[in-house]
């Protein structure tokens, strides 16, 4: 009896639970449902045009200097600093915190040399001469500021407005709010230029609670730039689309199953989207096809500026196409982080760099691309006046530089300021909410009405934060 007993109990629990999952999974369901319904609206607001307002740039090229470049020694000079070098930090200038703790480390001049450029009259060093001669249609904004001290939440921070990861990227919100001019192609792509990992990963590009279609697709490097697109030998385009149908069959039947796993749904799609770039992408990325003239333009006829020059190349080929979101990471594994030996740290990475950045800014302009295109230029912070182990600079979240251009962006301006040490921003100061909200408003987006419901909350993606800032476009 007991026996029986026990196994009508277990049976009770068995069927009751699964009553009570029955329950939940009605609601998941539901909630996979909007999910969907979502992005579909999403998608056809995209293919319709619509946006909250007019705007100025169609497209992103943000250039992500991952480590933190140095921004006393590239875009802002402080001559008080070359004649206070050795000494201490004033007690004016307060409490400093960095990685290492208190700073009581003497300040530590530039070695730069400095000139004023174009008919804007902007400064950059001697380390940037080649996108110095572009600085017309640069807006400089030397006030930005953040909250990450590190690494981890400094590149956090600046791809998602968070210093917490879990939250979609600024380049998934941009794939969400407008999807793609191009459907053979992906709307968000993301490049490095090394095999180091970017700190935190793949997290960077990801759509954290959105669904997963709207996560960047990540290029390699070298002559294969997509992994697997091309069939194999012997397996025509009907064999093809049978591999296809079929994957869709067993896919779409388990999703239909586990709604409220959106990534089967972004599987689904990938798979569709991989058969389509067979045909298109090869063309996209195949920069062999480009002059000579224009592969010397970005650097691809020397070794320490081929890698990144190809990179910028591809990402102009992308935005030619159609793809909304491009962002390529320098120095990938923090390599701009140059806590010792900034002199040989910097020169090697803008000597990668300059010629490229350049080249790209310089073909947009004469293909007629770079009042449509949005070209972004900064790391997840900049670097103190004070020193670090002598020869190298600490972290500086509270006051660096980044650049814009193109995408209604007005050109040959320097905005804002930092101290005379150039510790912080106190000037016009740029949060990166403000910088977020600011390039949604360039793509014609309202950072307060693009929300996405999580848990019965409508999530922004400046974290309910943020103003766009209106002398980017006004001067």
């Amino acid at each position: 009896m007991e026996q029986a007993f026990e196994h009508r109990r277990r049976a009770f629990l068995l069927q009751g639970g699964a009553g009570f999952a029955g329950l939940a999974a009605s609601v998941v369901l539901a909630g996979g449902r909007a999910v969907k319904a979502a992005s579909d609206a999403a998608t056809v607001a995209a293919e319709k045009g619509l946006s909250h307002f007019p705007a100025t740039a169609k497209s992103v090229i943000f250039l992500f200097m991952e480590g933190g470049p140095s921004h006393i020694d590239l875009f802002d000079p402080k001559p008080l600093l070359n004649s206070m070098a050795g000494q201490q930090l004033p007690q004016s200038f307060g409490e400093v915190i960095t990685p290492m703790g208190e700073s009581r480390s003497p300040l530590l001049a530039s070695r730069r040399r400095w000139r004023q450029h174009g008919e804007s009259g902007t400064w950059v060093s001697d380390w940037l001469p080649e996108t110095a001669g572009c600085v017309d249609d640069i807006a400089v904004i030397r006030s930005c500021w953040a909250d990450g001290i590190n690494h981890s939440s400094g590149v956090c921070q600046m791809n998602t407005c968070s210093l917490i990861g879990g939250r979609p990227s600024l380049g998934s919100w941009v794939s969400y709010g407008l999807g793609t001019e191009n459907s053979n192609l992906p709307a968000y792509i993301v490049m490095q230029d090394n095999k180091s990992s970017v700190v935190n990963g793949p997290r960077n590009w990801g759509a954290g609670f959105m669904p997963a279609m709207h996560q960047g697709v990540r290029l390699q490097d070298g002559s294969d730039p997509i992994p697997n697109l091309t069939p194999p030998e012997g397996i025509g385009t009907q064999r093809q689309q049978e591999k296809l149908r079929m994957l869709n069959r067993l896919n779409g039947s388990f999703a239909a199953q586990h709604a409220e796993q959106t990534e089967l749904e972004a599987r689904l799609a990938s798979y569709e989207l991989a058969f389509r770039m067979q045909a298109h992408a090869p063309e996209a990325v195949a920069i062999e096809e480009e002059t000579l003239e224009t592969q010397r333009l970005y650097g691809l006829d020397h070794k320490e500026t081929a890698t990144f020059g190809r990179m910028c190349l591809l990402s102009r080929r992308l935005v030619e196409r159609g793809v909304r979101f491009v962002q390529l990471y320098h120095g990938a594994g923090s390599k701009w982080d140059a806590h010792s030996g900034i002199e040989a740290n910097h020169t090697g990475l803008c000597r990668a760099s300059d010629r490229p950045v350049a080249g790209l800014l310089k073909d947009l302009k004469q293909r007629g691309l770079l009042d449509q295109t949005l070209v972004i230029w900064g790391g997840e912070f900049g670097r103190t006046p004070m020193s670090e182990k002598g020869n190298g600079r600490d972290h500086n979240p509270t006051g660096f530089t980044m650049w814009m251009s193109g995408g209604g962006v007005r050109g040959g301006q320097t905005i804002g300021r930092t101290d005379e040490l150039g510790l912080r921003a106190v000037e016009d100061r740029l949060h990166v909410h403000d910088l977020h909200a600011s390039i949604l408003h360039l793509l014609g987006i309202d950072h307060r009405e693009l929300t996405w419901l999580y848990k019965g909350r409508p999530e922004r993606p400046t974290v309910n934060e943020g103003e766009f800032f209106g002398r980017l476009v006004t001067g």
